[in-house]
């Protein structure tokens, strides 16, 4: 009996000694489905893990060994508790530990999105600040989940279990270094790949796998860029061309447009002067029209050369941006690269026949489109106007304005008078479409003559008096009456019907000077007031019979 006491004392020597939170290898022994494991760590008795514990319950074996921690070394009924994931949660705290102390980096894969950041799992669950998550922070934390990168731990709180990680510093060394290699194997003239990172008014900047470049708007394309927004977007990978390297500002200018040729090299060729070419309004100033004739070639279209005859104030009223055109080339200008377009040169210049069409003596007739100062504008044709000067509207009476005779819309006949295609300009006259009644007058009226007629015009010197043959005669407004007159309203009215004696006919001014108060002179007393009127010079206007008659007055009254 002594002696098998003794044997059990030494049995229970050589048992291993286990201890709550002790961390031991098992081994597994028996799976049961979907519930636990059962797993020997080489004691009296086994213990049990939970298949929740295991992140692929289908593929845990028999005999696999498995790292356990010791809850409870054994309870009541002799059962030893183990926990799988305490014992990876310890064993992953050192080994956090540890690296945190030395400066190392952990790999961890994200497993999601919260507030400020990310949650990372490197065996247990650390933050990752999103200022910590790349060089700029990120628009799309959501982009970083389920990936695995390696991560810098910058913080540890163990009693917390806080563990705040880093990629950002990573990063940035990575960076560096490509940077470094970068500048030193780049050369002027090479092709590299690059990422759209930021979008300015100026240009974009490229990154270029651990190198920014900027690629300036100018280089973008060889045709016109308002934005480069117009062309690349933020996350877009393109090709672009080396342009400049500074190694110690560690700069880089990239080009765009140099993978391609420059389309003004041999723009003669292309498009001779006289070509007719198509192309799209690419942009309206007040000056003209650009025309794009191909991508990187944009031709000027003068405001003057969009029509032969019509006056356009401005290019957006004939035409309109993104509009389909063909134009011809006038000019080519390779050095300052300038084409000079013309749209009006597609069609025949109405001015170059205009005096075949048109030859002085034609009678032509149209509208009257527009009034001036000076005269009236006849529409000929679409585009092609002719004007009648005041002069050139009648023979008889003195228009001040053509408003007098016309108005806009009229629909009137004229005689060619001239065509000037230097200065293209087409003279009209309506007067010249009857005889002048001027070369028959002495048939017509004789000083002396008594004549009836109606007021067709009051001015402040005196009255105009319509007689045959649409001649006027004016009445000086001392001639009106014996007595004074004042203002000649107060005693005429237009359309009032006069009697009224010729007193004056005056070739040279084509004017025929009449006298109200002379209707009842005597022979002798016309024949002293024809030596007054005979003293007016030639020409003189008819304002000076005032002073003359004044004179007869005078000496009528001696009398």
């Amino acid at each position: 009996m002594a002696t098998t006491q003794s044997f059990a004392e030494l049995l229970r020597q050589y048992e291993p000694q286990y201890v709550s939170g002790q961390i031991v290898k098992g081994t597994i022994i028996e799976i049961r489905p979907k519930k636990e494991v059962l797993v020997d760590i080489g004691g009296k008795s086994e213990g049990v893990v939970s298949a929740s514990e295991f992140e692929d319950f289908e593929s845990v074996k028999l005999g696999d060994v498995i790292n356990v921690l010791i809850e409870k070394a054994e309870d009541k009924e002799g059962n030893i508790h183990l926990s799988k994931e305490k014992a990876e949660f310890q064993q992953n705290w050192d080994r956090i530990r540890t690296i945190c102390n030395e400066g190392g980096t952990v790999m961890g894969k994200v497993k999601g999105v919260v507030k400020g950041g990310l949650v990372v799992n490197i065996g247990v669950e650390a933050f990752v600040p999103a200022s910590q998550v790349d060089v700029l922070p990120p628009k799309n934390l959501a982009a970083f989940v389920g990936n695995t990168y390696e991560f810098k731990v910058v913080k540890l709180n163990p009693e917390r279990q806080n563990v705040v990680l880093s990629r950002r510093e990573l990063v940035e060394a990575e960076r560096t270094a490509r940077r470094s290699a970068l500048l030193t194997e780049m050369v002027p003239g090479d092709v590299r790949k690059g990422t759209v990172k930021n979008i300015t008014d100026f240009g974009a900047f490229i990154d270029l796998n651990g190198l920014d470049g900027l690629l300036h708007i100018t280089d973008m394309t060889w045709g016109r860029l308002s934005h480069p927004s117009e062309l690349l977007k933020v996350g877009q990978e393109l090709d672009v061309v080396v342009l400049d390297i500074n190694r110690e500002k560690e700069r880089v200018s990239l080009g765009l447009k140099q993978k391609s040729a420059n389309p003004w090299d041999n723009i003669e060729a292309k498009f001779p002067v006289g070509t007719k070419v198509k192309g799209k309004v690419v942009n309206l100033v007040p000056y003209g029209a650009f025309v794009e004739v191909e991508p990187g070639v944009e031709g000027l279209v003068h405001v003057t050369e969009l029509s032969w005859t019509k006056r356009i104030a401005k290019p957006s009223d004939v035409l309109k941006q993104g509009q389909e055109v063909e134009a011809v080339v006038l000019g080519i200008n390779r050095e300052e690269q300038k084409i000079s377009l013309g749209l009006r040169q597609l069609e025949t210049n109405p001015w170059d026949i205009a005096h075949e069409k048109y030859p002085p003596g034609t009678k032509v007739s149209g509208p009257i489109r527009n009034l001036t100062s000076y005269g009236a504008f006849l529409e000929l044709e679409e585009g092609l106007d002719g004007m009648v000067h005041v002069s050139d509207m009648s023979w008889t009476r003195k228009v001040n304005h053509p408003s007098e005779v016309l108005k806009k819309g009229d629909q009137v006949e004229a005689i060619v008078l001239e065509v000037d295609r230097a200065n293209q300009r087409i003279s009209l006259g309506m007067k010249q479409l009857g005889t002048d009644p001027w070369d028959g007058i002495d048939k017509l009226f004789k000083v002396g003559d008594l004549i009836t007629g109606k007021v067709t015009k009051l001015a402040s010197f005196g009255a105009f008096i319509g007689l045959p043959n649409d001649i006027d005669g004016l009445v000086h407004i001392s001639q009106v009456s014996e007595e004074r007159v004042d203002k000649i309203k107060n005693v005429l009215k237009v359309g009032q019907e006069v009697t009224a004696r010729v007193i004056k006919i005056d070739r040279s001014d084509r004017r025929i000077g009449l006298s109200i108060k002379a209707a009842n002179y005597t022979t002798e007393q016309l024949r002293e007031e024809q030596k007054m009127l005979d003293q007016l010079k030639p020409g003189e206007d008819l304002v000076a019979l005032e002073h003359a008659f004044a004179g007869l007055e005078e000496k009528m009254a001696q009398k």
